[in-house]
């Protein structure tokens, strides 16, 4: 799907579909979303869902339950557990955070989300997601990455400084996200937790001999320095921040989301938050035999809900929730066809969740058709490119242009 079919048609100022408001010829993007000063202070969460997601297990085709009952056997939900989100389509039982969040039209569901020529390997899969290549294009930047590197060339020289004191992007966890990956270097600064955000000794610098490795060991340093300059600020708003909802025990996800809150509510200006749950390879034990709507993709659901209900919840009891918009997203879906140990194998397209007090809900794209004849190995026909949710995102949150986009992602969108 087009970018222009996602944001109605007509010219590139029509009405937002995924961010509602005016139109953007008539006013200002901070008067469309309020609370925010020309998008300088949006935050932007992703949400990676680490081994590629049964779709079909998550947002339930409530009108294909014939084909579904043909095919998927043993792992197909009783209709009556489903949580409707309309008539013909649901989310899974677990997921109740979620459904809350439907209903006060704080969520949309994008349907069918994938890339022509998928590939069905993890790594391959979760590059081509990372960059944004074609299938058959390798990139060494990620697609936040060069957003960023157009809007702040020559990073990391000279940075950080007055005008740009924070880290531009933060991975919640021990390594740096491929997403924020730039031309020269990482956009992101890698945290666990509030202790994670240590200095590191620095040494005393030698005058410059030319000799061998001299320049590589003025590099470390400058990181070191520039790495240190971040934490001191990643520190302060630690201290200057809060959290005022209440987080779910024993989930990471939701953890990684607390620290999250309390660093944009402590006044960091980090636009990318970038947060990821494993788990989602279920070839086996999927569901639990003869209760489907329990078992380990159950109990994923169930956490990855939890968390973003009480984000949610957290960001809005903070003053801050018209400042942030989170998206969810996976390598790839799984097969239509259940295989033969209660799980599914390696597919295609799956839907991505967009939420945020400013998404303006709904479900966009129709419900996969599912048919007793559908091929052993066959995945979910893709409806939108995921460049295209990628697109809407840069330009109707960001605030990036036409011309950036098509740099940073591709020509025809």
């Amino acid at each position: 799907m087009k970018r222009r079919q996602f944001l109605h048609t007509g010219s590139l100022v029509s009405l937002p579909v995924l961010f509602g408001g005016l139109e953007l010829s008539a006013i200002t993007r901070s008067a469309l979303f309020g609370m925010v000063n020309n998008g300088d202070d949006r935050v932007l969460v992703l949400i990676q869902l680490n081994g590629g997601n049964d779709g079909l297990n998550m947002v339930i085709p409530l009108d294909q339950y014939t084909g579904l009952n043909q095919v998927r056997p043993n792992l197909v939900l009783p209709e009556s557990k489903v949580l409707k989100l309309r008539d013909k389509t649901g989310l899974h039982p677990s997921m109740t955070g979620l459904h809350t969040l439907y209903q006060e039209e704080k969520m949309a569901v994008v349907q069918s989300v994938g890339y022509p020529n998928q590939n069905r390997s993890h790594f391959r899969s979760t590059d081509i997601w990372s960059s944004a290549s074609e299938a058959d294009e390798f990139l060494a930047t990620g697609w936040v990455g060069r957003y960023l590197d157009q809007k702040y060339p020559g990073f990391p020289e000279a940075y950080p400084n007055a005008d740009c004191p924070d880290p531009f992007a933060i991975t919640i966890g021990g390594v740096v996200s491929e997403t924020c990956q730039g031309l020269v270097s990482n956009f992101s600064f890698a945290l666990t937790s509030k202790t994670s955000a240590r200095l590191v000794e620095e040494t005393v610098a030698a005058q410059p001999d030319g000799s061998c490795y001299s320049n590589e060991v003025e590099y470390i340093r400058t990181t070191i320095k520039q790495s240190n300059a971040y934490a001191t600020n990643v520190l302060e708003a630690f201290d200057k921040g809060a959290n005022m909802a209440t987080y779910p025990d024993n989930n990471n996800l939701a953890n990684q989301l607390k620290l999250v809150a309390n660093l944009i509510s402590g006044g960091l200006g980090t636009k990318i938050y970038v947060v990821n749950i494993g788990g989602f390879d279920t070839h086996a034990n999927q569901v639990l035999i003869g209760e489907p709507e329990n078992g380990d993709h159950a109990t994923l659901l169930k956490n990855l809900s939890d968390a973003i209900a009480a984000f949610t919840a957290d960001c809005a009891a903070l003053g801050i929730q018209e400042r942030v918009v989170g998206m969810t997203f996976s390598e790839f879906g799984r097969q239509i066809r259940a295989n033969n140990s209660f799980g599914t194998d390696h597919g295609t397209a799956a839907p991505l969740l967009v939420f945020g007090s400013c998404v303006n809900h709904g479900i966009y794209g129709d419900n996969p058709e599912i048919t007793s004849d559908i091929e052993p190995q066959e995945g979910v026909p893709m409806q939108h490119d995921f460049r295209s949710v990628y697109a809407s995102l840069l330009i109707d949150w960001l605030g990036a242009s036409e011309s950036d986009v098509r740099n940073i992602l591709f020509d025809d969108f």
